[in-house]
Order: structure tokens, then C-alpha cells, then sequence
């Protein structure tokens, strides 16, 4: 167990809220998936967007026939059962939404829900995660201080390429030679990350969609193109750059 599994545990155990930052498809929302499931605790996920609003996730009154029903969000249900609740991209949602989570995730542990005139105290099972791909960060979409505080952070990368290479032969079923291939593809993008035309590097991600395609019958180049290079970028020539990749670190 690496230390961000034992930071993620120690935090879960203690009630400390935690935000994860990382890369896209470094594997954030699959570490909550497993350490949720290692800790036996029902995992409620909520994809945010700027349209999400504290009702969306304490709950809202719904009609049901004639009545009138309370309805309780993701993050309420988290509350009540224990569970962990994962807010995924957590940037995306706006300023006032986020407070909603402040009572939570700081000593009071506490999810106050003014429409039904009540307040929940959070049981010691319930964990609170966020994450962001700080790659995506601006001016406009940021978490505030005060936000930022009140968790602790913890920061994933892509996995060391021998690892790496045993996620990408095992989740999509191919040969560990052709996943080797792939993870040193991936390594070679990842250092042009700066390039112009490139908004974001291969990810473990769409290294196991590539090798998912190899699988399945697709030319092992051909897969990555599809998966890798076609993804990143709509840059003719960044595009060509990445082919002539593909054709070096690959064998068709």
C-alpha cells in the first residue's frame, strides 16, 4: 500500500475531508471505487458541473401522486448511511454550492437541511472526497481558502511504468509485452506535454481504451490512433508528430 492509500485511509478513519489532485485518468475516481469498497462503505459519486446546486445534493421536496415527498440527495444519503460521498471535479460546481459542504468538512461534521428544519450529525463511516484536475485551473475555477482548509490534499500522478504496464495487461486483457509498448508510447507523449496543440498528455486511461481495442482485433497501431493520438489532439500536425510515435514505440 502506497502512501496516498494510507493518507486516504487515515483520513476516512479520523473524519478529515479530502481532496485529490491529479492529472485526467491518472486514477482518482478508481482509488475512491477501491477504497471504498476496501472499507466496506456504500460510495454515492456526484459528477459536478456549473449548474449543480445544494438542493441537487442535500435533497428537494418532489410531487408523488398528490403528496408532496422529501427526496434526499446523494450527499445527505451519505450522511445517513455512512457512507463516503465523491464529488468528481469539484471545480466545475459553483461557490455556493460548495459552502453547503463547509459544516461537513470541518470539526462540526454536522449537514444542516433547512427545508426540513433539521440538522444531521455525520456518523464516524462518513467520508467526504473531492477532486480536480489542477491542469484546468483558472481564475474563475478555483476552490476558495476557506474550501481549501478544511481537507487535506493529497496528489496522484500516473503510476510507475512497471505498475503502469501490469494496470494496462490486466484491465484490458492483453499480452504484458504489447502493455509495455503502450506505457513507454504513453511515457514519450507525456514528455510534450508543453507542446502547442496539446491540451493534455496520454493518460493511463486511454492507454487501457487503446489496449481494450487490441483485444478485441484491432492492429495495435491502429488502436493507438484511435485511443491515443486521435484523443489528444485536433492538430493535423501535433497529430502527425503523435502518429509518428505511435510508429516508433509500437509494432504493428
Amino acid at each position: 500500500m502506497g502512501n496516498e492509500e494510507r493518507a486516504f485511509l487515515a483520513a476516512m478513519h479520523r473524519g478529515l475531508a479530502v481532496l485529490l489532485k491529479g492529472p485526467t485518468g491518472c486514477g482518482k475516481t478508481r482509488l475512491v471505487e477501491a477504497m471504498a469498497h476496501d472499507l466496506g462503505r456504500p460510495l454515492h459519486t456526484v459528477a459536478c458541473h456549473e449548474d449543480l446546486t445544494s438542493s441537487d445534493l442535500v435533497g428537494r421536496f418532489l410531487l408523488h401522486g398528490d403528496e408532496t415527498v422529501w427526496q434526499d440527495g446523494p450527499l445527505t444519503r451519505a450522511v445517513r448511511e455512512g457512507g463516503i460521498c465523491y464529488l468528481d471535479e469539484i471545480v466545475e460546481a459553483r461557490q455556493d454550492t460548495i459552502v453547503v459542504l463547509h459544516p461537513l468538512a470541518d470539526h462540526r461534521r454536522i449537514l444542516p437541511i433547512e427545508r426540513l428544519d433539521t440538522v444531521l450529525e455525520a456518523p464516524d463511516g462518513f467520508g467526504l472526497v473531492m477532486s480536480f484536475n489542477p491542469g484546468y485551473q483558472n481564475v474563475l475555477k478555483d476552490l476558495k481558502d476557506s474550501t481549501r482548509q478544511r481537507m487535506i490534499a493529497i496528489e496522484l500522478t500516473f503510476p510507475p511504468p512497471e505498475i503502469e504496464t501490469e494496470i494496462v495487461a490486466v484491465e484490458a486483457r492483453i499480452d504484458a509485452e504489447v502493455a509495455e509498448q503502450l506505457v513507454q508510447l504513453g511515457q514519450a507523449i507525456r514528455s510534450l506535454e508543453h507542446r502547442p496543440g496539446l491540451r493534455e498528455v496520454a493518460s493511463t486511461r486511454t492507454l487501457v481504451a487503446a489496449g481494450t481495442l487490441i483485444s478485441e482485433g484491432l492492429p495495435v497501431r491502429e488502436a493507438a490512433r484511435l485511443a491515443v493520438a486521435n484523443v489528444l489532439t485536433d492538430d493535423p500536425s501535433v497529430n502527425a508528430g503523435l502518429g509518428e510515435l505511435v510508429d516508433a514505440y509500437l509494432r504493428s
